[in-house]
């Protein structure tokens, strides 16, 4: 079941009496695991009838303890597990799943890895319990994600925006929801975060990013990349080698995609490459008219260089400062 068709039953009072939350995506189980708190019990019901507990801290005997009393002065009890992939015995739960407690909402928040349905204890909450599975959005997913929480918060942002947001946040919603949280705390509702406004409000340049510095590379605009070469030198904990590396190999990852789809219809170009819109196809066109196809290849190969060096890997690099492998770097790619 999706995080939005459980949250939507539980607004309703619609509860089932075990959740089980689990996955590598934590941000979408803990929105489900607080909406459940927010609504099973009314805030007079909570002091005795609402029990949170820990993986680490607990084992299944107190869980099932706490889950078989009856409510007091209530219609339901709520039982949250927070870090159940801490219990060393949760599968021991199996016997509490397999007829649980109807006055009870057990709620299990199983983080970071997925667990076993296959497994006996797996085929048991299959069959008795709401099961979310969470999983990370992936990259090319997350702008789209941005763009919709904050029109959530009364708030829009164009394509390039999102994507600015989305590439220097990254894909770890928790951390992306609370910048964008901040963010909606000094805009005015109804207004667009512009790429200004998120200079100003989260810190990220709207000239000296890798967004822009993947563009410059893609236009062969020398000045502008070495501009932007001496802004991330200044800044190397904003702009690590490593993540501004990772960043260009998926940016010309494209371009030679794009060489190996140019002819096929635009629609299918943008599905192949991934974009939203015919607003970013125009840049990769470009590119792909600065870098044919050999030298998309010969860049991809200098990327996968200096991403070895950038880590160590490579024994003639030790010891070679991070800023001076970026200038080589962005040299060697302007020079194909």
């Amino acid at each position: 079941m999706s995080y939005q068709t459980i949250i939507k039953e539980v607004k309703k009072k619609q509860f089932a009496p075990v959740y089980f939350l689990h996955g590598a995506e934590s941000y979408f189980i803990d929105l489900v695991a607080d909406a459940i708190e927010k609504h099973a019990l009314e805030e007079h019901e909570r002091a005795f009838n609402q029990t949170i507990l820990y993986g680490k801290e607990s084992n299944h005997l107190q869980i099932v303890d706490a889950a078989r009393r009856f409510p007091m002065m209530s219609e339901r009890q709520l039982v949250i597990l927070r870090e159940a992939q801490e219990m060393r015995s949760l599968k021991d739960l199996l016997t509490y799943v397999e007829q649980p407690t109807p006055s009870t909402v057990l709620v299990i928040c199983h983080k970071h890895k997925k667990l076993n349905l296959n497994s006996k204890f797996g085929k048991a909450i299959k069959a008795k319990a709401v099961v979310l599975d969470s999983k990370p959005l992936y990259d090319n997913q997350v702008p789209d994600w941005i763009a919709d929480y904050l029109r959530s918060k009364k708030l829009s942002a164009g394509p390039a925006a999102s994507e600015l947001l989305a590439e220097y946040l990254g894909s770890k919603l928790s951390k992306v929801a609370n910048e964008l949280d901040k963010l909606a705390l000094n805009i005015p509702e109804g207004s667009e975060v512009t790429q200004a406004l998120i200079e100003e409000h989260i810190g990220i340049s709207k000239d000296y990013n890798v967004f822009e510095f993947q563009k410059a590379l893609g236009q062969r605009d020398v000045k502008k990349a070495n501009r932007i070469v001496q802004y991330f030198i200044a800044s190397p904990r904003k702009n690590p080698l490593p993540a501004v590396v990772g960043s260009l190999y998926n940016y010309f990852s494209k371009i030679y995609l794009y060489h190996s789809v140019a002819r096929a219809t635009e629609q299918e170009i943008l599905s192949a490459l991934g974009l939203r819109s015919s607003f970013f196809l125009r840049e990769y066109r470009a590119a792909a008219r600065n870098y044919p196809m050999s030298a998309t290849q010969e860049v991809i190969y200098l990327l996968r260089q200096f991403d070895l060096k950038s880590k160590g890997v490579d024994y003639n690099a030790t010891g070679k400062p991070e800023g001076e492998l970026l200038k080589e770097m962005t040299w060697r790619i302007l020079h194909v």
